[in-house]
């Protein structure tokens, strides 16, 4: 009587696994499809963040500059002593574009 029950309760936990495995399989299939879908989704999504990371930075950059770089122009003008201390503030104004540069990028790589 041990015997049939032992072999039964192998066969049925054989019938089980092998479903268990099957539905597995199924169900991996799926999830690369969907993950697919969403992988596609996503890198439309980081390339639309890293332009918008740059073209802000730059634009913002650039306006930094133009400001800076008028009023330097202009303490140069009555003081040529000042340019040592003013370009590198125009040079601090244009790594803002570099920032949204390396943004972009990480956004773009992770």
């Amino acid at each position: 009587m041990n015997k049939k029950i032992f072999a039964v309760l192998s066969f049925m936990f054989l019938i089980a696994s092998v479903n268990v495995f099957a539905q597995s399989k199924e169900a991996a299939a799926e999830d690369q499809a969907v993950e697919a879908t969403e992988k596609a989704d996503s890198s439309v999504l980081k390339y639309i963040a890293a332009a918008i990371a740059v073209g802000l930075a730059c634009i913002a950059g650039g306006m930094a500059v133009g400001k800076i770089g008028a009023a330097a122009m202009g303490a140069m003008s009555e003081n040529p002593e000042l340019s040592g201390k003013a370009l590198p503030f125009v040079g601090l104004a244009e790594g803002i574009c570099l920032w949204g540069f390396l943004v972009g990028l990480l956004i773009i790589i992770l």
